[in-house]
C-alpha cells in the first residue's frame, strides 16, 4: 500500500510522485525549447533587415509576431504529442486509479494530461475548429476518421477517443475518457459514430458509445457507459430519446469507429 493509515503517502509514494513532477518539468521544457526554436530564427531573421528607418524595422517586428507564435504553436502541437509518444504516457483504458495510492498508471495519465492541458493553453485557442487541431488528436492518439471538427479545449484524454467520420464536436464540449469519484480516477474509451454532432456546452461522460448520425443537443449530459441509438436525437439532463431519424446514407448502419464495426448487442440503449 502506498499510503499509511494515516492518509498520507508513503516515502515511496512520495519519490513516486517527485520523480513524476520532475519527468514532466524536464520534457516540457524540452519540448517547449524545440517549439520556440523555429519561431525564434523566424524572429532573429527579421532582425537582421536594414530598412530606411528605424520606425520601419518596428513595424516589421511587430508584424513578425503573429506568425512567429503561429509557427510555435504548430511545433508544440507537433513535439508535445512526439514526446507523449515516445515516452509512452497514455490515459490508461478501464483502470481505476486511487490518488491516495498514487502508481505509474496514474502518474503517467497525470503527465499525459499536463501536456494536454499546456498545447490548449497555448496553441488551442488559435487552430481549434481547424484541421490542424484535429490533427493534434490524431498524433496524440485519438482515433478519428475523416471531416471531424472539434471546437471545445474541453476534449481531453485523447487516446481513449474513438471517433468516426464526419463528427462534430460543439463549443465548450466537454468531453473525456476519465471521471473522479471518491477519490478513484476512472477511466474509460468514447465512441461516435459517423456524423454524430454534440451540441454546444455539452457533457459526455466515460465510456459513452454514440451510434452513427446520433445528435445531442446542447447543454445536455450523457451519463457513464450511455448507449445512443443511431440516428436518434438526445437532450437533457440526463439525455433522453426525442427524435429518430433514418441514418445518413454515407454513415454505416453498424456503430463504426474510423470503419470498424463496434459490436453493442449486450449493452441496452439509455
Amino acid at each position: 500500500m502506498a499510503a499509511s493509515g494515516n492518509g498520507r503517502w508513503s516515502a515511496r509514494a512520495t519519490l513516486k510522485v517527485l520523480w513524476a513532477v520532475f519527468s514532466a518539468f524536464v520534457v516540457e521544457s524540452v519540448v517547449f525549447g524545440f517549439s520556440v526554436l523555429p519561431a525564434a530564427i523566424f524572429w532573429e531573421w527579421h532582425f537582421r533587415w536594414r530598412l530606411p528607418y528605424h520606425w520601419m524595422e518596428t513595424v516589421l517586428l511587430s508584424m513578425a509576431f503573429i506568425p512567429a507564435y503561429l509557427l510555435f504553436a504548430f511545433c508544440l502541437m507537433l513535439f508535445s504529442a512526439l514526446a507523449m509518444y515516445v515516452t509512452g504516457w497514455r490515459a490508461p483504458d478501464g483502470a481505476e486509479m486511487p490518488i491516495h495510492e498514487p502508481d505509474w498508471p496514474l502518474l503517467n495519465w497525470v503527465r499525459y494530461m499536463i501536456s494536454i492541458h499546456l498545447v490548449r493553453t497555448f496553441a488551442g485557442a488559435i487552430f481549434r475548429t481547424s484541421p490542424l487541431w484535429t490533427m493534434y488528436m490524431r498524433w496524440n492518439g485519438a482515433r478519428m476518421g475523416r471531416g471531424v471538427f472539434v471546437n471545445s479545449l474541453w476534449v481531453t484524454d485523447h487516446n481513449l477517443l474513438e471517433f468516426g467520420d464526419h463528427v462534430i464536436i460543439g463549443s465548450e464540449v466537454h468531453l473525456s475518457g476519465h471521471t473522479v469519484e471518491k477519490g478513484v480516477v476512472k477511466t474509460a474509451r468514447v465512441r461516435l459514430g459517423d456524423h454524430v454532432t454534440a451540441g454546444v456546452s455539452s457533457i459526455i461522460s466515460i465510456g459513452v458509445d454514440a451510434g452513427p448520425g446520433c445528435q445531442i443537443g446542447a447543454l445536455s449530459l450523457v451519463p457513464k457507459y450511455a448507449r445512443l441509438e443511431a440516428g436518434g436525437t438526445y437532450v437533457g439532463i440526463p439525455v433522453h430519446l426525442v427524435q429518430k431519424r433514418p441514418v445518413p446514407a454515407s454513415a454505416n448502419i453498424e456503430p463504426t469507429i474510423g470503419g470498424v464495426a463496434q459490436d453493442d448487442s449486450s449493452s441496452p440503449v439509455r
